[in-house]
């Protein structure tokens, strides 16, 4: 559990936020002083100061400054009264946590110290596992520890153990592929060719003579026979990824493959017997194609028969520690500094793994030896929590700022799947004053 020190010359503030911080089971003890709090953190473990900035004696920064230099792996969060962005931005250098502006809402405070926690929660486990010289879990390239991967790892091994069509399901960038190669490379066929084809990179017509080859003369250009895909997986695997970008008249030839284990080369009538284990891969809605009409239901229950569904990165974070130490140590960067890392932990990650490791390369790239926030690509780097990062420019002919207030609502009403406290932590703001203005931007509380 997280203890707290608040730190403010008025001791009656002080024990208002530590009521209020109780009420929500959160351990909180107080100091009128810096030079008190000084004292107070050499005979206790604290994990989160809140400190006033202006207090007689030692002032909010100079106890900063000696927080860093005592105890670096203490968050710090400084109130400020009638703040400057130059005030905010210089606790910020010094290494302040975040900053508040009193007056402030006890609910915001609150807010603030959960997400401390949450990232100190994930960086002690990261150091504990580190401590302990475990490596991440590897399963043919894919990392990580979350109860989620674990039952991936489960799944994947309950895949090698049979010869079942094996459908996998989940966000781009979530890793289909690692996944089939897995199931692939721990099965019985692990000796035979494991096969590619990415079916939305390729034309319909194309498609289907990279699948199941052509002989001579088969169509204009055709000067000999090729083999193609189903052939040369024989034996082995074939992963045939974005499937649900299969057109229909190559979904019946696929399926008919399913069924009797036969194929017919392009401009061929030899039967040709193939032994391949299909594993495929989509991230689209096959059941809302199936409705539609655009996927053949037949095929769909042909290859559902194994689903596998793949978390998104933002739904198993505890993993981005150990994600982003391997992508770190296969680049030219040193290592990561731990603002950078929290950074990187605190970003929901709509492009998943892969949108991860990208920027770890581009930022292994650009950086002196360690990564440091500055390095982190730009969208990243200016989202730190509770502060806005100056980096919007008011174009030429200017804005309506109510309409844009609305609409950053709307957008984050929607981000945050209806849930108010979400939204208004995605916005910089209480929930009470999310409530009060979309009453007056007109906007519908659903």
């Amino acid at each position: 559990m997280s203890r707290l020190l608040i730190v403010d010359n008025e001791e009656k503030f002080c024990k208002v936020i530590r009521a209020s911080l109780q009420l929500e089971e959160i351990e909180a003890d107080y100091r009128t002083s810096g030079e008190d709090a000084l004292t107070y953190l050499q005979e206790q473990s604290v994990d989160i100061v809140i400190s006033d900035l202006r207090m007689d004696g030692m002032d909010g920064l100079q106890l900063l400054e000696q927080i860093r230099a005592n105890w670096p792996q203490i968050e710090v969060i400084i109130m400020i009264a009638y703040a400057t962005q130059k005030t905010a931005v210089e606790a910020l250098k010094k290494g302040a946590n975040d900053y508040l502006i009193k007056p402030f809402e006890m609910e915001e405070l609150t807010i603030r110290v959960q997400r401390i926690r949450e990232q100190q929660k994930l960086l002690q486990e990261n150091r504990r596992l580190r401590q302990k010289k475990e490596a991440p879990v590897f399963f043919s390239k894919i990392i990580g520890k979350s109860k989620k991967m674990r039952e991936i790892y489960r799944l994947i091994k309950k895949g090698s153990e049979n010869e079942a069509t094996v459908l996998i399901r989940g966000e781009s960038g979530t890793g289909k592929e690692l996944v089939a190669h897995a199931i692939h490379e721990t099965s019985q066929r692990a000796r035979e060719p494991f096969v590619t084809v990415n079916c939305a990179a390729l034309p319909e017509n194309l498609l289907e003579s990279e699948l199941f080859g052509y002989e001579k003369g088969a169509f204009t250009g055709a000067t000999q026979r090729r083999i193609g895909k189903f052939e040369q997986a024989a034996g082995g695997s074939i992963f045939l990824d974005e499937i649900g970008d299969m057109s229909l008249a190559t979904q019946a030839k696929l399926l008919r493959v399913l069924q009797s284990k036969e194929i017919y080369r392009l401009g061929g009538n030899e039967k040709i017997i193939v032994d391949v284990r299909i594993i495929s891969a989509t991230h689209q809605d096959l059941e809302a194609m199936v409705e539609a009409g655009t996927f053949r239901n037949d095929l769909y229950y042909r290859l559902n028969i194994f689903p596998l569904t793949l978390p998104p990165l933002r739904e198993r974070k505890e993993d981005i520690p150990d994600l982003v130490h391997h992508f770190v140590e296969n680049s030219a960067a040193k290592g990561i500094d731990r603002q950078a890392l929290v950074q990187l932990m605190d970003r929901d990650w709509p492009g998943n793994v892969r949108e991860l490791q990208n920027a770890i390369e581009r930022a292994a790239i650009i950086c002196e030896d360690i990564i440091q926030v500055d390095d982190l690509p730009r969208a990243i780097s200016s989202s730190k929590p509770g502060v806005q990062s100056g980096e919007y420019e008011l174009p030429d002919e200017g804005i309506k700022l109510d309409d844009f207030e609305r609409q950053l609502i709307i957008q984050a009403v929607a981000k945050a799947d209806g849930n108010k406290t979400r939204a208004a932590e995605l916005l910089g703001i209480t929930r009470r004053r999310l409530y009060s203005m979309m009453e007056r931007f007109g906007i519908e509380n659903q």
